[in-house]
Protein backbone atom coordinates (compact mmCIF):
# COMPACT_ATOMS: atom_id res chain seq x y z
CA UNK A 1 0.00 0.00 0.00
CA UNK A 2 1.44 3.51 -0.63
CA UNK A 3 0.85 6.51 1.93
CA UNK A 4 -2.47 7.85 1.18
CA UNK A 5 -2.36 11.45 -0.24
CA UNK A 6 -5.07 13.94 0.08
CA UNK A 7 -7.29 15.24 -2.46
CA UNK A 8 -9.92 17.92 -2.32
CA UNK A 9 -12.57 18.97 -4.74
CA UNK A 10 -16.09 20.86 -5.69
CA UNK A 11 -18.28 17.51 -7.16
CA UNK A 12 -18.41 19.21 -10.59
CA UNK A 13 -14.37 18.52 -10.71
CA UNK A 14 -14.77 15.21 -9.27
CA UNK A 15 -14.27 12.46 -11.77
CA UNK A 16 -16.37 9.60 -12.53
CA UNK A 17 -14.35 7.45 -10.75
CA UNK A 18 -13.76 9.30 -8.20
CA UNK A 19 -17.75 9.41 -7.23
CA UNK A 20 -17.72 6.07 -7.42
CA UNK A 21 -14.60 5.40 -5.07
CA UNK A 22 -16.17 8.16 -2.40
CA UNK A 23 -19.91 6.37 -2.51
CA UNK A 24 -18.51 3.18 -2.36
CA UNK A 25 -16.23 4.29 0.82
CA UNK A 26 -19.70 5.44 2.65
CA UNK A 27 -21.80 2.30 1.22
CA UNK A 28 -19.25 0.14 2.75
CA UNK A 29 -18.50 1.75 6.27
CA UNK A 30 -22.09 2.95 6.57
CA UNK A 31 -24.55 0.15 5.17
CA UNK A 32 -21.93 -3.03 5.24
CA UNK A 33 -20.64 -2.19 8.45
CA UNK A 34 -22.45 0.06 10.52
CA UNK A 35 -26.24 -2.58 9.17
CA UNK A 36 -27.45 1.25 8.08
CA UNK A 37 -30.71 0.20 6.40
CA UNK A 38 -31.30 3.62 4.66
CA UNK A 39 -28.51 5.62 4.22
CA UNK A 40 -29.96 9.50 3.87
CA UNK A 41 -29.10 10.81 0.02
CA UNK A 42 -29.73 14.44 0.54
CA UNK A 43 -28.49 15.48 -3.04
CA UNK A 44 -26.05 18.26 -0.67
CA UNK A 45 -22.77 16.59 -2.24
CA UNK A 46 -23.51 17.83 -5.65
CA UNK A 47 -24.41 21.55 -4.32
CA UNK A 48 -21.33 23.97 -5.87
CA UNK A 49 -20.38 25.30 -2.69
CA UNK A 50 -19.98 21.86 -1.29
CA UNK A 51 -15.96 20.34 -1.21
CA UNK A 52 -15.07 16.94 -0.70
CA UNK A 53 -11.74 15.74 0.75
CA UNK A 54 -10.56 12.73 1.04
CA UNK A 55 -7.53 10.45 1.35
CA UNK A 56 -6.69 8.20 -1.55
CA UNK A 57 -4.17 4.87 -1.93
CA UNK A 58 -3.40 3.40 -5.11
CA UNK A 59 -6.55 5.61 -6.71
CA UNK A 60 -9.13 4.42 -4.27
CA UNK A 61 -10.58 6.39 -1.82
CA UNK A 62 -9.45 5.71 1.79
CA UNK A 63 -10.84 8.18 4.04
CA UNK A 64 -13.63 10.84 3.28
CA UNK A 65 -15.33 14.17 4.55
CA UNK A 66 -17.61 16.28 2.64
CA UNK A 67 -17.85 20.54 3.85
CA UNK A 68 -21.08 22.14 3.13
CA UNK A 69 -22.02 25.66 2.68
CA UNK A 70 -24.66 27.10 5.14
CA UNK A 71 -26.89 29.78 5.74
CA UNK A 72 -25.57 30.82 9.30
CA UNK A 73 -21.74 28.99 8.71
CA UNK A 74 -20.77 25.77 7.65
CA UNK A 75 -21.51 21.86 8.00
CA UNK A 76 -19.08 18.61 8.25
CA UNK A 77 -20.90 15.34 7.56
CA UNK A 78 -20.34 11.95 5.93
CA UNK A 79 -16.85 11.59 7.95
CA UNK A 80 -16.25 7.84 7.02
CA UNK A 81 -12.38 5.24 6.78
CA UNK A 82 -12.10 2.23 5.55
CA UNK A 83 -11.53 -0.42 8.23
CA UNK A 84 -8.04 -1.02 7.42
CA UNK A 85 -7.37 2.22 7.23
CA UNK A 86 -8.36 3.57 11.06
CA UNK A 87 -6.07 4.54 13.48
CA UNK A 88 -3.58 6.21 11.22
CA UNK A 89 -5.24 9.67 11.97
CA UNK A 90 -6.81 10.13 8.69
CA UNK A 91 -10.26 11.11 9.94
CA UNK A 92 -8.19 13.56 12.34
CA UNK A 93 -6.47 15.23 9.44
CA UNK A 94 -9.46 15.66 7.34
CA UNK A 95 -11.39 17.29 9.91
CA UNK A 96 -8.62 19.40 10.47
CA UNK A 97 -8.36 20.35 6.84
CA UNK A 98 -12.50 20.92 6.42
CA UNK A 99 -11.94 23.21 9.67
CA UNK A 100 -9.31 25.52 7.71
CA UNK A 101 -12.03 25.31 4.78
CA UNK A 102 -14.54 27.29 7.03
CA UNK A 103 -12.30 29.69 8.65
CA UNK A 104 -13.98 31.44 12.07
CA UNK A 105 -17.17 30.46 11.14
CA UNK A 106 -19.69 28.41 12.97
CA UNK A 107 -19.34 24.45 12.19
CA UNK A 108 -22.15 21.93 12.67
CA UNK A 109 -22.17 18.23 12.24
CA UNK A 110 -24.39 15.63 13.20
CA UNK A 111 -22.41 13.04 15.35
CA UNK A 112 -22.77 9.10 15.87
CA UNK A 113 -23.35 9.63 19.74
CA UNK A 114 -20.46 7.37 20.57
CA UNK A 115 -18.30 9.24 18.60
CA UNK A 116 -19.08 12.80 20.81
CA UNK A 117 -15.14 12.64 22.38
CA UNK A 118 -13.91 12.49 19.45
CA UNK A 119 -15.38 15.40 18.05
CA UNK A 120 -15.04 17.48 21.19
CA UNK A 121 -10.76 17.14 20.61
CA UNK A 122 -11.92 19.67 17.31
CA UNK A 123 -13.50 21.92 19.76
CA UNK A 124 -17.21 20.55 18.85
CA UNK A 125 -20.00 20.96 21.64
CA UNK A 126 -22.81 19.37 22.32
CA UNK A 127 -25.91 21.54 21.06
CA UNK A 128 -29.15 20.02 21.22
CA UNK A 129 -30.93 16.56 22.22
CA UNK A 130 -30.23 12.90 20.92
CA UNK A 131 -31.58 12.21 18.08
CA UNK A 132 -31.77 8.64 15.75
CA UNK A 133 -30.59 8.69 11.74
CA UNK A 134 -30.72 6.13 9.33
CA UNK A 135 -31.25 3.91 12.86
CA UNK A 136 -28.16 4.62 14.78
CA UNK A 137 -28.03 7.09 17.44
CA UNK A 138 -26.50 10.79 16.38
CA UNK A 139 -26.14 14.32 18.79
CA UNK A 140 -26.05 17.85 17.39
CA UNK A 141 -22.85 19.47 17.91
CA UNK A 142 -21.50 22.94 17.17
CA UNK A 143 -18.37 24.87 16.90
CA UNK A 144 -17.76 28.22 17.21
Amino acid sequence: MTEPVLRQAPFAELTGLEVYGLCRLRVDVFVVEQQCPYPELDGRDVEPTTVHLWFEADGVPVATIRVLREETGWAIGRVATAAAWRGRGLAAQLMTAGMALCGDEPIVLGAQAYLEGWYERFGFRRSGPDYVEDGIPHLPMRRG
